[in-house]
């Protein structure tokens, strides 16, 4: 994964008045969990927004008054109506322990499927892995070039080393189907066959 730096303060005072006042300076209340205790920190919006604006995933080195702390980020709230970051989630990377991380998918090539007509549906732009942080990629390749009309690729056909997939794995990822206008020019094409087999008799 892709490595970032972020840097925060402790927070003083943990409570919804203390969040208020900080996100009217322009930062963003977090939390870092799953290590030895839970620190409460605020970071600075601009920098955060450059994170969470990127389908990529993270591994985000946090420093807090000096100290660092690895960590990726698991979970962000927003406001309902303006959308803006309310509050963070970040959890700590312990040595040996597995982590659950949905990693983005990336299609390489170009649907053999597509170029005959058909069009291809994304039923999945991440998946879910477990294993050691050090074990994940950047993202999942899906190479959908031998996809033809009716096929797809499932969970079960993308596999890596030292890592397990949480999804089931008949889900489909990708899949190409027939288009609507494939279909109405096999239409028509039978019916200008029935047309000019029905003619020839009347000819004769």
């Amino acid at each position: 994964m892709k490595k970032v730096s972020l840097s925060g303060s402790l927070r003083e005072n943990v409570g919804k008045k203390d969040a208020k006042k900080h996100r009217r300076e322009g930062n963003i209340p977090g939390v870092i969990y799953g290590g030895e205790k839970q620190i409460h920190f605020v970071t600075n919006e601009i920098k955060f927004d450059k994170i969470i604006f990127s389908p990529e995933v993270f591994l985000i080195s946090i420093d807090i008054d000096g100290k660092e702390y690895q960590t990726i980020l698991q979970d962000v709230q927003y406001h309902p109506v303006t959308d803006r970051v309310l509050h963070a989630d970040f959890l700590e990377l312990v040595p040996g322990k597995d982590i659950t991380i949905g990693i983005p998918v990336i299609f390489k090539g170009v649907s053999t499927g597509v170029l005959a007509g058909g069009q291809m549906i994304k039923k999945m732009h991440k998946i879910r892995l477990r294993g050691l942080a050090e074990n994940f990629p950047e993202n999942v390749e899906v190479d959908i070039s031998n996809l033809v009309i009716g096929s797809s690729i499932k969970i079960k056909d993308v596999q890596y080393d030292n890592l397990v997939t949480l999804d089931p794995p008949n889900s489909v990822i990708v899949r190409v189907k027939t288009s609507r206008n494939v279909t109405e020019d096999e239409e028509g094409e039978e019916e200008d066959e029935e047309e000019e087999g029905e003619a020839a008799p009347a000819e004769e």
